[in-house]
């Protein structure tokens, strides 16, 4: 659901910046390797808007809770669900300077008026292979700010060269394999007798 999530996002701002009258300069690609031999990494991010995967977490409140449901009459149980939360880099790498800007400013200006994403409110390529296995599915997107030493060491690790951008958190993806960890019965009837306090 990571994949499919960041497509989702791409399009979506894509779409945005082309209903505003700019160009669709957002692709998914790691700013890392902007600086890299492989040439058509270089390529994907010339003039363009990187969105990159910086980080994720595990929702530790949600860690917990019980996965099972109920089937034909039986309880199937399963490993507890996954809930992610993604830390998205938007990098303006445009030509022009002002470009940079103008992009990065569109994008906030974006998900201010889009927080929530569900699949009733979005829409995206269902044509796309990789995205035909999508169910229902809903998280937001907020602006995260990282502090100055964070924000060095996030610049640092992505090879140093600093350009202006925006960082977000994606909340809560929710990652399950269909895998069934055991059954039982449901329990219909309780045979015994009961016996008051004054009984016993």
């Amino acid at each position: 659901m990571i994949f499919e999530v960041i497509q989702i996002i791409t399009e979506q701002v894509n779409n945005y910046l082309d209903e505003i009258g700019l160009d669709k300069t957002v692709v998914a690609e790691n700013i890392a390797l902007l600086e890299s031999q492989n040439e058509i990494v270089s390529t994907n991010l010339e003039d363009k808007v990187a969105l990159t995967l910086i980080n994720l977490d595990e929702e530790s409140t949600l860690k917990n809770f019980p996965n099972h449901a109920v089937e034909n009459s039986k309880t199937i149980y399963k490993n507890s669900v996954i809930n992610l939360n993604l830390y998205l880099l938007f990098s303006a790498n445009r030509n022009k300077y002002i470009n940079s800007l103008n992009d990065i400013s569109k994008i906030i200006a974006f998900f201010q008026g889009k927080k929530l994403f569900t699949q009733a409110n979005t829409i995206y390529n269902r044509n796309n292979v990789a995205m035909t296995n999508i169910d229902n599915f809903r998280f937001t997107v907020e602006l995260y700010t990282p502090t100055f030493e964070e924000l060095n060491y996030i610049w640092g690790t992505l090879g140093g060269k600093q350009f202006p951008s925006a960082l977000y958190k994606v909340s809560m993806i929710q990652i399950e394999r269909n895998i069934p960890q055991g059954e039982g019965q449901l329990i219909g009837k309780v045979k015994g007798i009961t016996k008051t306090k004054e009984q016993s």
